[in-house]
């Protein structure tokens, strides 16, 4: 099949979150299952770095807004596999990728329907006629309705799509006054079309109008059906239930690996744990932590945002630390009253807590590596990677029950468990948690177990590819 693969981020390109890691992998998985996929994605200004090819072929698109005019860049993965750059730098050519710090940029409306669109009539200038689109999040969702309005009468008709739902809580909500800027009918702004509370919703668009709605864990997929998980769209997810599938994400194994990570002083796998020793002590190291203390090293990697739950880390975590020689690194960036705080607790235990603010690829896999918890208390979790990522290293997850975390990590209290589950989001829960591990890191044996079992599951794209696989056959007729 021939597949166009419209994202916002793509690593190593671009990246503020999970969707770019998806947006790398995906894509070659489906390339290695002899697809042939053009990932269409925005020139952003980190992009230079990997002197993409200019293809020669102009774009042109027309809004009310203006006349923008972009070329089209590329990179290839391999035969199958080419990610293609909008390079328009009035949108794009910027320090930030939706925003700078806190504040996004005014004009991502126009930004986004600019991607959405031009990664269409990208397509259609390179006479790639797609068997599906397949669009994720907000920043696409307008692709859904111009795939159906503008492009009917094209190649691009008989494309199929695809819009996957990787976190609910971004919709793309924008005043009502962009319809008019972005040119868009406002026969459709409606309860059914583009209408949420008076605003326009660029999500929402992808839902009612894709083929098929996919979401990145079966629970997930459960979860956005219920006024507590559904951000406002449950009622129109639960009418779309029948085209609504979860499919859980997968992990880079050939990056995410710890017999063959570049990025570790140590290497080990589950047949010989060795080297995680050697990688737990050079973590220790990196912060100025002492190695000799025995208690079990607690680890973070996340957006300091109440989604993750940071909040309850910072409302447990000092009482643990009092207590115990347990020690906590925590790599992450986010709301700056979460990181003000995570630095106050870091003076607070000088010699416990390890903070590093900001995003460290390297850093993040000696993290995994040296870890022997690491902490994901999320509010929601649409699926999650880090938790994935800690099981193929080692580091046991304490998680709570949503989302894909549920679909990803046995308790302990299960024969086959691989981790450590809490279901209330509340601070005594998490403390019973955290109190749970304790347990398990005083018992070695136990410990050593635990590690093993959740070293060799499989959580490869090669599996959520061939689910993609399946799904995309359904939709355009094969098998």
């Amino acid at each position: 099949m021939k597949i166009l693969f419209v994202v916002s981020e793509v690593l190593p390109f671009s990246k503020t979150g999970g969707l770019a890691d998806v947006a790398s992998a995906l894509p070659a998985a489906l390339a290695g299952l002899g697809h042939e996929v053009k990932v269409v994605t925005p020139a952003y200004a980190s992009v230079r770095a990997a002197k993409p090819e200019p293809l020669g072929v102009p774009l042109s698109l027309s809004f009310p807004a203006g006349t923008f005019h972009s070329e089209l860049l590329s990179v290839s993965h391999g035969p199958n596999h080419q990610v293609l750059f909008l390079a328009q730098d009035a949108l794009y050519d910027r320090p930030g990728i939706y925003g700078e710090g806190p504040w996004p940029y005014a004009d991502n409306a126009l930004r986004y329907a600019f991607l959405s669109v031009g990664a269409l009539s990208a397509a259609q200038a390179l006479g790639f006629a797609p068997d599906i689109v397949h669009l994720n999040d907000w920043q696409t969702g307008l692709a859904a309705l111009a795939l159906l309005r503008g492009y009917g009468d094209t190649p691009l008709g008989r494309a199929r799509s695809v819009f996957t739902l990787h976190n609910l809580a971004y919709q793309g909500w924008f005043p009502k006054e962009q319809m008019d800027v972005l040119g868009l009918p406002w026969e459709l702004f409606t309860p059914d079309g583009l209408e949420f509370y008076d605003q326009l919703n660029f999500l929402k668009a992808g839902v009612v109008w894709a083929d098929a709605l996919t979401t990145v864990s079966p629970t997930y997929a459960r979860d956005i059906q219920t006024p507590e998980g559904g951000e406002g769209l449950h009622g129109l997810l639960r009418e779309r239930a029948g085209a609504l599938t979860g499919i859980l994400n997968g992990i880079d194994t050939t990056t995410w690996n710890p017999a063959t990570d570049v990025h570790l002083p140590a290497r080990f796998h589950a047949g010989d744990l060795a080297g995680k020793a050697e990688c737990r002590r050079a973590l220790l190291s990196r912060f100025g932590l002492p190695a000799e203390a025995e208690g079990p090293l607690f680890v973070c990697i996340s957006r300091m945002a109440a989604q993750k739950g940071m909040d309850l880390v910072l409302e447990v975590m000092p009482g643990l630390l009092s207590r115990s020689n347990a020690r906590l690194v925590v790599l992450g960036s986010g709301d700056p009253e979460l990181e003000t705080a995570f630095r106050v607790l870091a003076s607070r235990f000088p010699g416990q807590v390890g903070l590093q603010l900001g995003y460290d690829e390297s850093l993040s896999h000696l993290v995994e590596a040296g870890g022997d918890f690491f902490l994901m208390p999320s509010r929601f979790e649409p699926c999650g990677l880090n938790q994935m990522y800690s099981l193929a290293y080692g580091c046991v997850p304490v998680v709570r029950s949503v989302g894909g975390l549920s679909d990803t990590v046995v308790d302990l209290s299960q024969p086959d468990g691989t981790g450590i589950r809490f279901d209330a989001f509340s601070a005594p829960a998490f403390e019973r948690a955290v109190e749970r591990a304790m347990a398990l890191h005083a018992d070695s044996t136990a410990l050593e177990a635990v590690r093993r079992r959740g070293m060799v599951r499989d959580f490869s794209w090669g599996r959520s590819a061939r689910a993609y696989e399946a799904l995309y056959r359904r939709l355009v007729g094969t098998t």
